[in-house]
């Protein structure tokens, strides 16, 4: 994977991203970069991790990227070769209880809560932490059944729930946007997400006002997630290009 192409395919991204937030009147510095590393090996990463680093030294004024993982599989073999990197990574698939140990041993952030069962494992296993772990409650909020997440009428118990519980700082809210090809069904979706996180925030709930952090958009929609809110966009393709056959 050559650096000067993936340099260039993360720069069309964040102007991707610039573009979408000064059509929707908003911030820039408002919506960080989730690069999702699914399938990709360590010195891909790496590579992305470096062109991240020199946009940065030459004045790009944009935060540092994030990592992400869809399969803890995945994370504990990647993370390891990264460490002098000290990235930042979040765990972005179902993660199964049997192996939230090892998740924990990487991630600084679960964005995949999507039942009680994992928001309990999670915070019995990070107690003695120093900080609190970053959670964010998946909503699936297209019903469509190939996806992950708890409903939008659930989410918000499950969130003030959650971030009740010790060692764990609700973050936000994620979601896959509806496979659909009408933009509109997309932002439907995401706006769905925009007012559950809103409704969690306004409830007072202890552990909710921090809460405002909505993962959503990928490499295909993320002009459309901007647009409804989203802090955090997940780009996979677009900055690593076609993807490997899973590892």
């Amino acid at each position: 994977m050559e650096f000067q192409d993936v340099a260039a395919r993360l720069a069309r991204v964040h102007e991707r991203v610039r573009s979408a937030c000064t059509a929707a009147g908003r911030d820039p510095h408002e919506v960080r970069v989730l690069l999702a590393a699914k399938t990709m090996d360590a010195p891909a990463v790496r590579t992305a991790l470096l062109a991240d680093a020199a946009a940065r030294a030459a004045g790009s004024g944009t935060a540092p990227v994030l990592l992400g993982e869809n399969r803890v599989q995945e994370l504990v073999a990647t993370a390891p070769h990264l460490t002098d990197l000290a990235p930042t990574w979040h765990v972005i698939g179902p993660l199964q209880s049997n192996k939230v140990n090892a998740a924990l041993r990487w991630a600084d952030a679960v964005q995949s809560v999507a039942d009680d069962a994992l928001a309990l494992r999670l915070s019995q296993r990070v107690q003695d932490r120093a900080a609190p772990l970053d959670v964010w409650v998946q909503v699936n909020v297209s019903g469509e059944p190939t996806k992950h997440g708890t409903s939008p009428a659930e989410a918000p118990g499950l969130a003030v729930r959650a971030a009740a519980l010790p060692g764990l700082r609700l973050a936000g809210f994620m979601t896959v946007g509806a496979r659909s090809d009408d933009e509109r069904v997309v932002r439907a979706g995401y706006a769905r997400l925009r007012a559950v996180r809103d409704a969690v925030v306004a409830s007072g709930a202890p552990g909710t006002a921090d809460a405002h952090g909505l993962s959503m958009g990928m490499s295909g929609d993320l002009e459309a997630a901007v647009a409804e809110g989203a802090t955090v966009v997940r780009v996979g393709t677009a900055v690593f290009g076609a993807r490997p056959a899973p590892r």
